[in-house]
Protein backbone atom coordinates (compact mmCIF):
# COMPACT_ATOMS: atom_id res chain seq x y z
CA UNK A 1 0.00 0.00 0.00
CA UNK A 2 0.98 3.23 -0.92
CA UNK A 3 1.71 6.29 1.71
CA UNK A 4 -0.46 9.32 1.59
CA UNK A 5 1.85 12.49 0.32
CA UNK A 6 0.87 16.18 0.93
CA UNK A 7 1.68 19.07 -1.12
CA UNK A 8 1.48 22.46 -0.49
CA UNK A 9 1.98 25.45 -1.80
CA UNK A 10 4.01 28.99 -0.39
CA UNK A 11 3.68 32.07 -2.26
CA UNK A 12 4.29 35.46 -2.26
CA UNK A 13 2.70 37.94 0.34
CA UNK A 14 0.70 40.18 -2.27
CA UNK A 15 -1.95 38.37 -4.20
CA UNK A 16 -1.26 40.16 -7.25
CA UNK A 17 1.88 38.28 -8.03
CA UNK A 18 0.19 34.86 -6.66
CA UNK A 19 -2.52 35.19 -9.64
CA UNK A 20 0.03 36.03 -12.11
CA UNK A 21 2.24 32.47 -11.72
CA UNK A 22 -1.18 30.38 -10.49
CA UNK A 23 -1.08 28.30 -13.90
CA UNK A 24 3.00 28.13 -14.18
CA UNK A 25 2.45 26.63 -10.17
CA UNK A 26 -0.77 24.52 -10.83
CA UNK A 27 0.83 23.39 -13.78
CA UNK A 28 3.71 21.97 -11.72
CA UNK A 29 1.58 20.59 -8.52
CA UNK A 30 0.24 19.10 -11.29
CA UNK A 31 3.16 16.86 -12.64
CA UNK A 32 4.30 16.55 -9.11
CA UNK A 33 1.07 14.74 -8.17
CA UNK A 34 1.07 12.93 -11.31
CA UNK A 35 5.01 11.95 -10.34
CA UNK A 36 3.65 10.41 -6.89
CA UNK A 37 0.96 8.74 -8.36
CA UNK A 38 2.71 7.36 -10.71
CA UNK A 39 5.15 5.73 -7.98
CA UNK A 40 2.50 3.94 -6.33
CA UNK A 41 1.30 6.54 -3.61
CA UNK A 42 -1.69 8.93 -2.71
CA UNK A 43 -1.55 12.86 -3.08
CA UNK A 44 -3.53 15.06 -1.18
CA UNK A 45 -3.21 18.82 -2.05
CA UNK A 46 -3.61 21.97 0.46
CA UNK A 47 -5.60 24.27 -1.22
CA UNK A 48 -4.44 27.92 -1.98
CA UNK A 49 -1.16 29.32 -1.24
CA UNK A 50 -0.05 29.93 2.35
CA UNK A 51 1.18 33.77 1.71
CA UNK A 52 1.61 34.32 5.65
CA UNK A 53 3.77 32.97 7.95
CA UNK A 54 0.30 32.04 9.69
CA UNK A 55 -1.25 30.58 6.79
CA UNK A 56 2.05 27.87 6.76
CA UNK A 57 1.28 27.34 11.09
CA UNK A 58 -2.23 27.04 10.43
CA UNK A 59 -1.62 24.42 7.32
CA UNK A 60 1.17 22.52 8.50
CA UNK A 61 1.09 21.83 12.13
CA UNK A 62 -0.02 18.71 13.34
CA UNK A 63 0.62 16.92 9.75
CA UNK A 64 2.16 13.77 10.14
CA UNK A 65 2.13 12.50 6.44
CA UNK A 66 5.45 13.22 4.23
CA UNK A 67 5.39 16.74 2.84
CA UNK A 68 6.13 18.38 -0.39
CA UNK A 69 6.51 22.43 -1.08
CA UNK A 70 5.95 23.29 -4.28
CA UNK A 71 8.18 25.73 -5.50
CA UNK A 72 7.47 27.20 -9.28
CA UNK A 73 7.67 31.25 -8.63
CA UNK A 74 8.86 33.53 -5.93
CA UNK A 75 7.74 32.88 -2.49
CA UNK A 76 8.96 34.08 0.93
CA UNK A 77 10.72 31.01 3.03
CA UNK A 78 8.36 31.97 6.42
CA UNK A 79 5.76 30.48 4.71
CA UNK A 80 7.00 27.23 4.51
CA UNK A 81 9.71 27.56 7.61
CA UNK A 82 7.43 29.02 10.40
CA UNK A 83 4.37 25.81 9.99
CA UNK A 84 7.53 23.09 9.24
CA UNK A 85 8.96 23.54 12.68
CA UNK A 86 5.53 22.68 13.88
CA UNK A 87 6.00 19.15 12.67
CA UNK A 88 8.65 16.61 11.98
CA UNK A 89 7.29 14.83 9.04
CA UNK A 90 9.81 14.27 6.01
CA UNK A 91 10.01 17.90 4.43
CA UNK A 92 10.91 17.84 0.36
CA UNK A 93 11.14 20.99 -1.06
CA UNK A 94 10.49 20.42 -5.38
CA UNK A 95 11.13 22.96 -7.72
CA UNK A 96 11.08 23.69 -11.61
CA UNK A 97 14.04 24.63 -12.77
CA UNK A 98 12.64 28.03 -15.21
CA UNK A 99 14.12 31.26 -15.73
CA UNK A 100 10.65 33.18 -16.04
CA UNK A 101 8.87 31.43 -12.71
CA UNK A 102 11.94 30.74 -10.73
CA UNK A 103 11.20 27.96 -8.48
CA UNK A 104 15.06 27.87 -7.80
CA UNK A 105 15.00 30.81 -5.83
CA UNK A 106 12.15 29.87 -3.78
CA UNK A 107 13.74 26.51 -3.16
CA UNK A 108 17.00 28.15 -2.52
CA UNK A 109 16.12 30.91 -0.09
CA UNK A 110 13.74 28.27 2.00
CA UNK A 111 16.33 25.62 2.25
CA UNK A 112 18.80 27.88 3.54
CA UNK A 113 16.71 29.34 5.71
CA UNK A 114 15.75 25.93 7.12
CA UNK A 115 18.95 25.22 7.71
CA UNK A 116 19.67 28.28 9.72
CA UNK A 117 17.12 26.71 11.99
CA UNK A 118 18.18 23.49 12.28
CA UNK A 119 14.91 21.90 10.57
CA UNK A 120 15.76 18.86 8.23
CA UNK A 121 14.46 18.54 5.06
CA UNK A 122 15.55 17.64 1.60
CA UNK A 123 15.79 19.34 -2.15
CA UNK A 124 14.24 17.99 -5.79
CA UNK A 125 14.13 20.35 -9.26
CA UNK A 126 13.32 19.46 -12.80
CA UNK A 127 13.11 21.68 -16.26
CA UNK A 128 10.60 18.35 -17.37
CA UNK A 129 7.02 19.50 -18.34
CA UNK A 130 6.62 15.79 -17.35
CA UNK A 131 8.18 14.37 -14.41
CA UNK A 132 7.96 10.98 -14.97
CA UNK A 133 9.97 11.53 -17.45
CA UNK A 134 12.28 12.53 -15.90
CA UNK A 135 14.74 9.14 -14.44
CA UNK A 136 16.55 11.15 -12.00
CA UNK A 137 13.85 12.99 -10.36
CA UNK A 138 11.76 10.07 -10.33
CA UNK A 139 14.54 7.72 -8.72
CA UNK A 140 15.57 10.59 -5.98
CA UNK A 141 11.66 11.31 -5.66
CA UNK A 142 11.17 7.41 -5.24
CA UNK A 143 14.54 7.23 -2.49
CA UNK A 144 12.54 10.42 -0.32
CA UNK A 145 9.35 8.57 -0.18
CA UNK A 146 10.81 5.43 0.80
CA UNK A 147 13.64 7.18 3.07
CA UNK A 148 12.66 10.13 4.17
CA UNK A 149 15.56 11.80 2.79
CA UNK A 150 17.77 12.45 -0.05
CA UNK A 151 21.77 11.85 -0.57
CA UNK A 152 22.84 14.13 -3.59
CA UNK A 153 26.68 14.49 -4.82
CA UNK A 154 28.24 16.75 -2.74
CA UNK A 155 31.55 16.65 -4.62
CA UNK A 156 31.60 19.85 -5.74
CA UNK A 157 32.08 21.17 -2.13
CA UNK A 158 35.24 20.94 0.14
CA UNK A 159 36.47 22.36 3.44
CA UNK A 160 39.05 24.92 2.99
CA UNK A 161 42.50 23.77 3.75
CA UNK A 162 44.34 26.93 6.02
CA UNK A 163 47.61 26.72 6.40
CA UNK A 164 50.28 29.52 7.75
CA UNK A 165 50.11 31.24 4.95
CA UNK A 166 49.14 35.29 5.02
CA UNK A 167 49.15 37.37 1.74
CA UNK A 168 50.23 41.15 2.42
CA UNK A 169 46.81 42.19 1.34
CA UNK A 170 45.35 39.72 4.05
CA UNK A 171 47.26 41.15 6.89
CA UNK A 172 46.50 44.11 5.51
CA UNK A 173 42.88 43.90 5.50
CA UNK A 174 42.90 42.60 8.91
CA UNK A 175 44.80 45.05 10.29
CA UNK A 176 42.21 47.37 9.19
CA UNK A 177 39.71 45.36 10.47
CA UNK A 178 41.31 45.49 14.28
CA UNK A 179 41.81 49.29 13.95
CA UNK A 180 37.85 49.99 13.65
CA UNK A 181 35.74 47.14 13.70
CA UNK A 182 33.18 47.60 10.29
CA UNK A 183 29.71 49.47 11.19
CA UNK A 184 27.04 47.95 9.25
CA UNK A 185 23.65 49.94 8.70
CA UNK A 186 20.57 48.07 8.29
CA UNK A 187 17.49 49.97 6.70
CA UNK A 188 14.62 47.91 8.13
CA UNK A 189 14.42 44.20 8.65
CA UNK A 190 14.79 41.24 5.72
CA UNK A 191 13.12 40.91 2.75
CA UNK A 192 10.39 38.97 1.38
CA UNK A 193 11.66 36.25 4.41
CA UNK A 194 15.28 36.25 3.94
CA UNK A 195 15.82 34.89 7.44
CA UNK A 196 18.74 33.01 6.43
CA UNK A 197 20.65 36.57 5.59
CA UNK A 198 20.25 37.97 9.05
CA UNK A 199 23.05 36.98 11.56
CA UNK A 200 22.15 39.50 14.15
CA UNK A 201 24.70 41.55 16.63
CA UNK A 202 26.15 38.56 18.58
CA UNK A 203 27.04 36.24 15.27
CA UNK A 204 28.32 39.55 14.11
CA UNK A 205 30.60 39.85 16.80
CA UNK A 206 32.34 36.73 16.46
CA UNK A 207 33.82 37.61 12.74
CA UNK A 208 34.54 41.05 13.55
CA UNK A 209 31.55 42.88 12.11
CA UNK A 210 28.99 45.55 14.22
CA UNK A 211 25.55 46.69 12.85
CA UNK A 212 23.43 49.58 14.18
CA UNK A 213 19.52 49.16 12.89
CA UNK A 214 17.97 52.17 11.46
CA UNK A 215 13.83 51.78 10.70
CA UNK A 216 13.44 52.08 7.48
CA UNK A 217 10.72 54.82 8.35
CA UNK A 218 13.64 57.46 8.62
CA UNK A 219 14.33 57.34 5.17
CA UNK A 220 11.02 59.23 4.32
CA UNK A 221 11.82 61.46 7.40
CA UNK A 222 15.49 62.28 6.23
CA UNK A 223 14.62 62.89 2.48
CA UNK A 224 12.01 65.76 3.74
CA UNK A 225 15.58 67.37 4.44
CA UNK A 226 17.34 67.13 0.94
CA UNK A 227 17.74 70.19 -1.05
CA UNK A 228 15.99 70.05 -4.21
CA UNK A 229 19.31 71.80 -5.33
CA UNK A 230 20.99 68.28 -4.07
CA UNK A 231 18.44 66.83 -6.74
CA UNK A 232 19.13 68.66 -9.38
CA UNK A 233 22.83 68.33 -9.01
CA UNK A 234 22.24 64.94 -9.03
CA UNK A 235 20.20 64.25 -11.76
CA UNK A 236 22.44 66.30 -13.94
CA UNK A 237 25.35 64.02 -12.67
CA UNK A 238 23.97 60.99 -13.39
CA UNK A 239 22.89 61.97 -16.98
CA UNK A 240 26.63 63.65 -17.29
CA UNK A 241 28.18 60.26 -16.36
CA UNK A 242 26.02 57.90 -19.02
CA UNK A 243 22.78 56.71 -17.15
CA UNK A 244 20.39 55.98 -20.11
CA UNK A 245 16.41 56.22 -18.33
CA UNK A 246 13.99 54.67 -20.37
CA UNK A 247 10.92 56.59 -19.64
CA UNK A 248 7.70 55.79 -20.64
CA UNK A 249 4.22 55.88 -18.48
CA UNK A 250 4.58 56.67 -14.86
CA UNK A 251 8.29 55.97 -15.13
CA UNK A 252 9.63 59.76 -15.83
CA UNK A 253 11.86 62.02 -14.26
CA UNK A 254 9.58 62.08 -11.27
CA UNK A 255 10.20 58.97 -10.16
CA UNK A 256 13.91 59.19 -11.25
CA UNK A 257 14.30 62.55 -8.48
CA UNK A 258 12.33 60.69 -5.44
CA UNK A 259 15.06 58.03 -6.02
CA UNK A 260 18.02 60.71 -5.97
CA UNK A 261 16.00 61.65 -2.85
CA UNK A 262 16.13 58.48 -0.96
CA UNK A 263 19.85 58.15 -2.37
CA UNK A 264 20.71 61.59 -0.70
CA UNK A 265 18.52 61.03 2.52
CA UNK A 266 20.49 57.55 2.73
CA UNK A 267 23.93 58.76 2.15
CA UNK A 268 22.96 61.84 5.12
CA UNK A 269 22.02 58.53 7.44
CA UNK A 270 25.49 56.69 6.64
CA UNK A 271 27.65 59.65 7.13
CA UNK A 272 25.50 60.94 10.62
CA UNK A 273 26.16 57.13 11.95
CA UNK A 274 29.50 56.92 10.43
CA UNK A 275 28.78 53.49 9.32
CA UNK A 276 30.68 51.18 6.42
CA UNK A 277 28.41 49.14 4.62
CA UNK A 278 24.58 49.30 4.31
CA UNK A 279 21.98 46.73 4.31
CA UNK A 280 18.89 47.98 2.72
CA UNK A 281 15.07 46.15 3.24
CA UNK A 282 14.06 47.03 -0.18
CA UNK A 283 10.97 45.05 -0.12
CA UNK A 284 8.16 44.94 1.15
CA UNK A 285 8.65 47.92 4.20
CA UNK A 286 8.45 51.10 1.78
CA UNK A 287 6.76 49.75 -1.11
CA UNK A 288 3.86 51.79 -0.63
CA UNK A 289 5.52 55.20 0.35
CA UNK A 290 8.51 55.43 -2.00
CA UNK A 291 9.49 54.51 -5.20
CA UNK A 292 12.08 51.16 -5.33
CA UNK A 293 15.66 51.34 -4.28
CA UNK A 294 17.45 50.12 -7.03
CA UNK A 295 18.80 53.44 -8.69
CA UNK A 296 20.13 54.23 -5.03
CA UNK A 297 21.58 51.23 -4.20
CA UNK A 298 23.59 50.82 -7.72
CA UNK A 299 24.22 54.24 -6.76
CA UNK A 300 25.95 53.22 -3.32
CA UNK A 301 28.03 50.27 -4.87
CA UNK A 302 29.40 52.83 -7.91
CA UNK A 303 32.21 54.64 -7.20
CA UNK A 304 31.36 57.40 -9.80
CA UNK A 305 28.27 58.64 -7.98
CA UNK A 306 27.08 62.37 -7.04
CA UNK A 307 28.79 63.71 -3.75
CA UNK A 308 30.83 60.39 -4.07
CA UNK A 309 34.14 60.61 -2.07
CA UNK A 310 35.84 58.62 -4.80
CA UNK A 311 35.09 54.74 -3.08
CA UNK A 312 31.83 53.11 -3.01
CA UNK A 313 29.68 51.67 -0.10
CA UNK A 314 29.13 48.53 -0.31
CA UNK A 315 24.92 48.25 -0.27
CA UNK A 316 23.60 44.59 0.46
CA UNK A 317 19.59 44.63 -1.07
CA UNK A 318 16.84 42.54 0.98
CA UNK A 319 19.34 43.61 3.71
CA UNK A 320 21.01 40.79 3.23
CA UNK A 321 23.75 40.38 5.81
CA UNK A 322 24.63 37.03 4.19
CA UNK A 323 25.61 39.00 1.20
CA UNK A 324 26.63 41.99 3.32
CA UNK A 325 29.87 40.65 4.98
CA UNK A 326 31.49 38.85 2.35
CA UNK A 327 30.79 42.26 0.12
CA UNK A 328 32.47 44.29 2.18
CA UNK A 329 35.69 41.59 2.97
CA UNK A 330 35.50 41.31 -1.10
CA UNK A 331 35.78 44.94 -1.35
CA UNK A 332 38.94 45.62 1.28
CA UNK A 333 40.65 42.74 -0.75
CA UNK A 334 39.93 44.36 -4.07
CA UNK A 335 41.97 47.39 -2.55
CA UNK A 336 44.62 45.56 -0.78
CA UNK A 337 45.55 44.21 -4.49
CA UNK A 338 44.69 47.50 -6.10
CA UNK A 339 42.04 46.28 -7.77
CA UNK A 340 38.77 47.99 -8.42
CA UNK A 341 36.73 48.00 -5.34
CA UNK A 342 33.01 47.29 -6.65
CA UNK A 343 31.15 44.00 -5.64
CA UNK A 344 28.26 43.02 -6.97
CA UNK A 345 25.31 41.66 -5.31
CA UNK A 346 23.25 38.88 -7.87
CA UNK A 347 20.22 36.19 -7.09
CA UNK A 348 21.33 33.11 -8.66
CA UNK A 349 18.18 32.94 -11.10
CA UNK A 350 18.64 30.37 -13.70
CA UNK A 351 21.36 28.81 -16.44
CA UNK A 352 21.89 26.62 -19.12
CA UNK A 353 24.75 24.88 -21.24
CA UNK A 354 26.72 26.92 -23.03
CA UNK A 355 29.99 26.08 -25.06
CA UNK A 356 30.99 23.41 -22.65
CA UNK A 357 30.02 24.86 -19.63
CA UNK A 358 27.15 25.32 -17.51
CA UNK A 359 26.26 29.26 -17.74
CA UNK A 360 24.21 30.89 -14.89
CA UNK A 361 22.23 33.83 -15.17
CA UNK A 362 22.70 36.29 -12.22
CA UNK A 363 20.26 38.66 -12.06
CA UNK A 364 19.04 40.67 -9.14
CA UNK A 365 17.56 44.15 -9.33
CA UNK A 366 18.99 45.79 -6.77
CA UNK A 367 22.97 46.35 -5.95
CA UNK A 368 25.38 45.89 -9.27
CA UNK A 369 27.12 49.33 -9.51
CA UNK A 370 27.93 50.52 -13.01
CA UNK A 371 31.47 49.08 -12.66
CA UNK A 372 30.34 45.75 -14.12
CA UNK A 373 29.03 47.23 -17.30
CA UNK A 374 31.98 49.02 -18.22
CA UNK A 375 35.04 48.07 -15.94
CA UNK A 376 36.09 51.95 -15.90
CA UNK A 377 35.48 53.25 -12.41
CA UNK A 378 35.17 56.57 -13.08
CA UNK A 379 31.74 56.85 -15.81
CA UNK A 380 27.86 55.33 -15.67
CA UNK A 381 28.36 54.10 -19.21
CA UNK A 382 26.33 51.22 -19.65
CA UNK A 383 24.00 51.85 -16.55
CA UNK A 384 20.22 51.93 -18.24
CA UNK A 385 17.16 52.69 -15.96
CA UNK A 386 14.11 50.92 -16.82
CA UNK A 387 10.84 51.20 -14.68
CA UNK A 388 10.47 48.35 -11.96
CA UNK A 389 7.84 45.71 -13.09
CA UNK A 390 4.39 47.26 -12.43
CA UNK A 391 2.81 44.19 -10.65
CA UNK A 392 5.38 44.06 -8.18
CA UNK A 393 6.18 47.93 -7.59
CA UNK A 394 3.01 50.27 -7.59
CA UNK A 395 5.49 52.94 -7.29
CA UNK A 396 7.23 53.88 -10.27
CA UNK A 397 11.26 53.86 -10.64
CA UNK A 398 14.08 52.79 -12.22
CA UNK A 399 16.28 50.16 -12.32
CA UNK A 400 20.23 50.32 -12.32
CA UNK A 401 20.30 47.90 -15.07
CA UNK A 402 23.29 46.66 -17.95
CA UNK A 403 25.53 43.87 -18.93
CA UNK A 404 28.65 42.59 -17.06
CA UNK A 405 31.35 42.23 -19.22
CA UNK A 406 33.48 39.19 -19.55
CA UNK A 407 35.88 38.79 -16.83
CA UNK A 408 37.56 36.49 -13.62
CA UNK A 409 35.54 36.59 -10.59
CA UNK A 410 35.77 35.65 -7.44
CA UNK A 411 32.58 34.84 -5.36
CA UNK A 412 31.32 34.21 -2.35
CA UNK A 413 28.19 33.73 0.12
CA UNK A 414 27.97 34.07 4.19
CA UNK A 415 25.14 31.55 5.37
CA UNK A 416 23.63 30.12 8.82
CA UNK A 417 24.50 25.98 9.52
CA UNK A 418 22.09 26.66 12.55
CA UNK A 419 24.29 28.79 15.14
CA UNK A 420 27.44 28.26 13.19
CA UNK A 421 28.76 31.08 10.24
CA UNK A 422 29.94 29.26 7.08
CA UNK A 423 31.62 31.41 4.42
CA UNK A 424 31.12 29.58 0.85
CA UNK A 425 34.12 31.05 -1.12
CA UNK A 426 34.40 29.98 -5.41
CA UNK A 427 36.21 31.00 -8.41
CA UNK A 428 34.78 31.92 -11.44
CA UNK A 429 34.37 33.32 -14.94
CA UNK A 430 32.01 36.24 -16.50
CA UNK A 431 30.97 34.93 -19.82
CA UNK A 432 30.08 36.41 -22.79
CA UNK A 433 27.16 34.87 -24.70
CA UNK A 434 26.15 34.84 -28.41
CA UNK A 435 23.81 38.40 -28.62
CA UNK A 436 20.97 36.18 -29.60
CA UNK A 437 21.24 34.03 -26.93
CA UNK A 438 21.87 36.67 -24.57
CA UNK A 439 18.83 38.45 -25.41
CA UNK A 440 17.08 35.15 -25.21
CA UNK A 441 17.94 34.30 -21.80
CA UNK A 442 17.45 38.29 -20.59
CA UNK A 443 14.35 38.30 -22.03
CA UNK A 444 13.03 34.91 -20.65
CA UNK A 445 14.09 36.40 -16.99
CA UNK A 446 13.65 40.17 -16.33
CA UNK A 447 14.80 42.46 -19.07
CA UNK A 448 15.04 45.56 -16.56
CA UNK A 449 17.34 44.12 -14.13
CA UNK A 450 20.83 43.73 -14.56
CA UNK A 451 22.72 40.92 -15.86
CA UNK A 452 25.66 38.63 -15.46
CA UNK A 453 26.25 35.11 -16.84
CA UNK A 454 28.65 33.58 -15.12
CA UNK A 455 30.78 29.95 -15.07
CA UNK A 456 30.49 29.67 -11.62
CA UNK A 457 32.59 26.38 -11.47
CA UNK A 458 29.64 24.43 -10.53
CA UNK A 459 27.17 22.68 -12.36
CA UNK A 460 23.02 23.31 -12.19
CA UNK A 461 22.87 20.18 -10.02
CA UNK A 462 25.59 20.64 -7.95
CA UNK A 463 24.16 24.23 -6.73
CA UNK A 464 21.00 23.07 -6.25
CA UNK A 465 22.08 20.72 -3.87
CA UNK A 466 24.93 22.27 -2.30
CA UNK A 467 24.46 26.12 -2.46
CA UNK A 468 22.66 27.70 0.91
CA UNK A 469 20.94 30.65 -0.67
CA UNK A 470 19.54 32.61 -3.43
CA UNK A 471 21.95 35.38 -3.25
CA UNK A 472 25.68 35.56 -4.05
CA UNK A 473 28.28 38.44 -3.80
CA UNK A 474 31.07 38.92 -6.71
CA UNK A 475 33.84 40.23 -7.43
CA UNK A 476 36.30 41.28 -10.37
CA UNK A 477 39.14 39.94 -10.04
CA UNK A 478 41.08 36.79 -8.40
CA UNK A 479 41.43 37.16 -4.53
CA UNK A 480 40.13 33.38 -4.17
CA UNK A 481 42.76 32.40 -2.05
CA UNK A 482 42.69 35.37 0.19
CA UNK A 483 39.06 35.26 0.68
CA UNK A 484 39.54 31.61 1.99
CA UNK A 485 42.25 32.35 4.18
CA UNK A 486 40.67 36.14 5.67
CA UNK A 487 37.47 34.40 6.15
CA UNK A 488 38.79 31.37 8.34
CA UNK A 489 41.09 34.01 10.38
CA UNK A 490 37.78 35.75 10.84
CA UNK A 491 36.11 32.37 12.54
CA UNK A 492 34.64 31.49 9.58
CA UNK A 493 34.09 27.56 8.64
CA UNK A 494 35.28 28.44 4.81
CA UNK A 495 33.71 25.84 2.07
CA UNK A 496 35.41 26.22 -1.09
CA UNK A 497 32.57 25.35 -3.90
CA UNK A 498 33.42 24.47 -7.96
CA UNK A 499 35.27 21.66 -9.77
CA UNK A 500 38.14 21.76 -11.67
Amino acid sequence: MGQRIVLFTPGDYRAGPNALAEPNVAAFSRALGKAVEHLGHDVHVLDGFLSTPADSIDALTGVDDPMIGVYAHWVYAPHTTDGALSTDAPLLLASNFDGTWPGLVGLLNTGASLTSLGRTHSRLWSDADDLTADDWFMDHLDMWIRTGSIAHDDSCVRPATVTDRRSPAVTRVIDGLRARRPLAAMLGDTSMGMINGYFGPQRLARVGFSEHKIDQAWVIEQGKAVDERRIDGGLEFVRKHGVQFHYGGDFDEFATRGQLRDYFAVLDLLAEFRADCVGWQYQLGLIRSRPPSDFAEGLLNSSCRPESNGTTIVCATEADQGNLVPMELLKRLLLAHGLHESVAFHDVRWGGEHDGRFVWVLLNSGSAGAFAFNHDPDTLTGVHSYRQPAAYFPIAGGTFAGESLPGVITWARAWMDADELVMDVGRGEVVALPPGLRDAWWEGTTREWPLMTADLGLGRDDLMANYQSNHVAVAYGDVFADMVDLSARLGFRVRVLGRP
